[in-house]
Parts: structure tokens; C-alpha cells; sequence
């Protein structure tokens, strides 16, 4: 998979964040975790389009690392929402799996440039 279409996947993902959003129940708890949701679940794009230009592969990596950060969050609070029953599970399974899906593929991306990194300096 090459950047342009991870990228198109990130962005795909925020689209679907913002409708679950949308769907939540509009009680405390509900709004609370739509805040918290709508921020995690489509800054990962963003983050990522600047991970793309970023200046040298240490760059890359940081910025890569605000994405880690952000796409594990949201699946904490995409499996929050399901084990709590505020959006049946089925209803939001794929998602989740996407998420999942997400977070080892910048784990990775993130391993294989500092190993790149290392084998560099050597």
C-alpha cells in the first residue's frame, strides 16, 4: 500500500468517525465521548498528510507517532462505546476492525523506518 492510499484510508476513517459520532446518544456520557471521538478519530489524517512531507525519515517517524497515538486512543473509545451498548457492536465492528487494521500499519510503518534509521547510521 503506498502513501496516496493510506492516506485515502485514513481519510475514509475520519468520514466514518464523524457519522458514529453523529449516532451517539445525546446524554452525558454519550457527549463526552463524542469530544473526545470526533478529536482522536480524525486527526489521524491529518497527522498522517504531514507525516508525508515530512523534512527526513526522524521527522517522519515523529510525526508518525502523534498518528500511533491518535488511532489508539479512538480504538479505546470505539470499544468503549461497544462494551457499554451505546451503539450495538455490530453496527460498529467493522469500524473497530479498521481502526485495529490502522494502528498496525503505522506500528509497522513506524518499525521499519527506524530500523532504516539504524542500518543508516551504521
Amino acid at each position: 500500500m503506498n502513501k496516496d492510499e493510506l492516506s485515502e484510508r485514513f481519510f475514509n476513517f475520519s468520514l466514518r468517525i464523524i457519522k458514529l459520532v453523529d449516532a451517539l446518544p445525546n446524554t452525558i456520557a454519550g457527549n463526552a465521548i463524542a469530544r473526545q471521538l470526533i478529536r482522536s478519530g480524525t486527526s489521524p489524517s491529518a497527522n498522517y498528510r504531514a507525516a508525508c512531507l515530512a523534512k527526513s525519515n526522524k521527522d517522519f517517524v515523529n510525526k508518525l507517532k502523534m498518528v500511533e497515538e491518535e488511532i489508539d486512543e479512538t480504538a479505546h473509545w470505539i470499544r468503549l462505546i461497544m462494551e457499554s451498548e451505546m451503539i450495538n457492536q455490530q453496527r460498529i465492528q467493522q469500524l473497530y476492525n479498521e481502526c485495529l487494521e490502522l494502528c498496525r500499519i503505522i506500528y509497522k510503518s513506524i518499525a521499519t523506518t527506524k530500523k532504516n534509521l539504524q542500518h543508516d547510521k551504521l
